[in-house]
């Protein structure tokens, strides 16, 4: 009989999604009758733009002829893909990125996950709380996490706390550590930064020799001027960050599935003799091997993102979901609910009312109001006492969510 990984072991018991999920399956069992509104996860509800539609639709019909047939695509993307994700995303805003340092991918949940099989063991992880619940986990899945605590904090990783006192944007670790995840906008705060408060975690990287893990899958949803879009806008970044993006919340494809990652080519680590290892090269290398490529289909549909009528119809379904989330914000606050986030990031952070701990307020939105969303302890010790609820769902339903809880909630 095989060993297993017995990291895998020292995860609590389900994953925060799963969790949520097994109790609405309950709640639905028991009601029948009630129509549940879901404004717990980030999936999308409106369709995806027109013009990637009729890009993939070109696209199954080229797979019809010989001609113009594609099978195996690179393993990095097809170049057309990333010359147009170069020149859109990074050097129109003045970063200095190259087509060839951009991985295409099936989505950037993957890419954090999977970036870990680059780096080595007793690396020092430093994660902020609240958190994307897929950075602690996949460490603690490889083996750089021990044990949970009671808090359900595990050892091993160092917390950067997020509150409501630091408005959501944790101090710099005195200590030294070697990897760091920032995720700007925050999910599940909605918190931004400005771009003095990323030079000093730059400057603080190069100065330690870390990596920065930075996840920017929300960043089209920034409104206000003088926020960065990209972590590649402070100077020295590329020595000390990844970058991960995604096309599920701008364009819809959380069905769709793509992604893509960018790898500086200058950004080392250090081998086991302590000489330089360019991570460009690793990450090449790991994709080249467990990884065959997003398909030729969904790229040729990420591609049309870039023209004008797909930027267009972004650009429309982005202000569609920020018009829900400033809904969400303004009719909770009206109601005496302290909000946060929604204005940049389609996620708004609620503060839960009388003392009720998160999961408490879970169990009275859904029995109450028949309103699904996210405890915020489930994004780790600094989330108790919050609640996140997602812009993502048509307008009827944001309207009626609103509605319910306002009516039907004492708080």
């Amino acid at each position: 009989m095989p060993t297993i990984n017995s990291n895998y072991l020292n995860l609590k018991a389900g994953y925060l999604f799963p969790e949520i999920g097994r109790r609405v399956n309950a709640f639905a069992e028991a009601n029948p009758e009630a129509a549940i509104i879901k404004l717990g996860i980030g999936d999308v509800t409106e369709p995806l733009p027109e013009a990637c539609r009729v890009a993939m639709l070109k696209a199954i019909d080229d797979q019809g002829s010989r001609e113009s047939f594609h099978g195996y695509g690179p393993e990095q993307g097809y170049a057309w893909l990333r010359e147009l994700i170069a020149e859109h995303d990074y050097k129109s805003h003045g970063c200095n990125v190259d087509a060839d340092e951009i991985f295409v991918s099936d989505g950037s949940k993957c890419d954090t996950g999977n970036i870990l099989d680059i780096f080595g063991s007793g690396n020092t992880i430093a994660v902020t709380d609240p958190v994307y619940p897929v950075y602690v986990d996949t460490n603690v899945m490889c083996g750089n996490a021990g044990p949970a605590n009671e808090s359900g904090e595990y050892g091993g990783l160092v917390y950067l706390r997020a509150t409501e006192s630091n408005n959501f944007t944790p101090a710099i670790p005195e200590q030294k550590v070697d990897l760091i995840y920032l995720c700007y906008p925050n999910n599940p705060t909605g918190a931004v930064v400005s771009k003095a408060y990323l030079r000093q975690w730059v400057d603080y990287a190069n100065t330690n020799g870390s990596v920065i893990l930075f996840d920017a899958a929300y960043e089209a949803f920034i409104t206000e001027q003088d926020i960065p879009h990209s972590i590649y806008e402070i100077p020295g970044a590329r020595t000390c960050a990844i970058e991960f993006r995604s096309f599920s919340k701008n364009a819809g494809f959380t069905g769709t599935r793509c992604g893509f990652t960018v790898v500086p080519k200058e950004l080392m680590g250090k081998d086991a003799s302590g000489g330089d290892a360019a991570l460009h090269s690793l990450w090449n290398r790991r994709q080249s091997t467990k990884f065959n490529g997003a398909s030729y289909i969904i790229q040729r549909g990420a591609a049309a993102v870039y023209t004008e009528a797909g930027q267009e119809q972004v650009k429309a379904l982005v202000s569609f979901y920020l018009e829900n989330a400033k809904l969400i914000r303004g009719g909770l606050a009206e109601r005496g609910l302290s909000c946060s986030g929604g204005v940049n990031a389609p996620y708004v952070w609620i503060k839960t009312p009388d003392g009720l701990s998160s999961w408490d307020f879970f169990d009275k939105l859904l029995n109450e109001a028949h309103v699904v969303g996210t405890p915020g302890s489930g994004f780790g010790q600094s989330g108790e006492g919050y609640f996140r609820l997602s812009a993502f769902n048509s307008r009827e339903k944001v309207i009626e969510a609103i509605e319910r809880i306002t009516a039907k909630v004492a708080v």
